[in-house]
């Protein structure tokens, strides 16, 4: 063989499995934790999640109908692209905030660099950060569980602000917390989260090292010392676990070589980590995500396996 294969765009790998069966599994994967958000705060939830994905959805057929493209709605990756975006926001946020933010990452990040396949971050959190940026009172403004909705921090920001502060860890990881809509039961996450593992969409890899870069991360630095339930109580609080297995796994931004996605992992762990305990803003997950999306076509070059007998070849 005289000439190497050349790097192309993501996904590589074939198989008998269709993106839209993929997209169905994702969608299907996120239905416990949606279920729960709507549950926790009511009608308005369950509005800015139908209305999210169908803006999406409906944002990806306009534009491929004005531009004389192939409609790709029955792939179904518009429809997760939206519900994802809806689960970040908060529960009693303006629907047309969310809708606003579904067109922005169909169009602007996903269909103008050539749809699915060649956006170079994760849609739904690029327009998440857009929303934020855009609408930074409304996109962190968090209702209190049974307050009759008065706002309030959420965990994480409290343990931020005061390093002597402690999180009800149970309430934590049950979902009586304020948050977005789908981030706050990491049971149901979980219960997503083996549902894709168990069908071969996702692999664990990534989610786990991610994970546990971040425990490292707060238990040297956190300020703590060896306080473990401290560390439990950041894993726990935030949106970690819902973008450690449903946003920073994504086919198109992670990396494709074995140990590019180790590095992946490892990256946004501590960016993670450095965002949360450092920066001005309690939450870090959206912003590392997306910093190593950018990161990803030079993580695969770095690791790409040397061809056989090609080691030592001269130049």
């Amino acid at each position: 063989m005289n000439q190497l294969l050349h790097l192309s765009a993501n996904p590589h790998v074939r198989d008998n499995i269709t993106t839209s069966e993929i997209m169905r599994d994702v969608m299907i994967a996120m239905i416990p934790t949606a279920v729960y958000g709507v549950m926790q705060w009511g009608a308005n939830a369950a509005f800015v999640i139908l209305f999210t994905t169908i803006a999406a959805v409906l944002a990806e057929f306009i534009y491929q109908r004005c531009m004389k493209l192939p409609i790709t709605i029955t792939d179904w990756s518009a429809a997760v692209t939206g519900m994802i975006l809806a689960l970040n926001c908060p529960p009693d946020i303006p629907i047309w905030i969310p809708v606003l933010g579904a067109f922005f990452a169909i169009i602007v990040i996903k269909q103008l660099y050539g749809g699915l396949g060649h956006n170079w971050m994760n849609p739904a959190l690029g327009a998440r950060c857009f929303l934020l940026i855009s609408f930074a009172g409304k996109m962190t403004s968090f209702t209190n569980v049974g307050a009759d909705g008065v706002s309030g921090a959420t965990p994480l920001a409290l343990l931020k602000a005061d390093p002597a502060a402690t999180a009800d860890l149970s309430a934590l990881f049950l979902g009586r917390v304020p948050g977005t809509i789908g981030e706050v039961s990491k049971l149901c996450l979980l219960f997503g989260a083996l549902y894709l593992i168990a069908r071969k969409v996702i692999s664990p890899k990534i989610p786990c090292i991610y994970i546990a870069t971040v425990a490292v991360f707060t238990l040297l630095f956190g300020g703590r010392g060896f306080d473990l339930y401290y560390v439990a109580c950041e894993l726990c609080a935030g949106g970690l676990i819902f973008g450690a297995f449903f946003m920073a796994t994504d086919y198109v931004t992670s990396p494709i070589t074995p140990n590019g996605q180790i590095v992946f992992a490892v990256i946004l762990g501590l960016l993670t980590g450095l965002f949360r305990l450092f920066g001005g803003s309690a939450e870090g997950v959206s912003y590392a995500i997306i910093l190593s999306n950018i990161l990803v076509p030079m993580i695969n070059r770095m690791t790409i396996p040397k061809a056989f007998g090609r080691e030592g070849e001269k130049k």
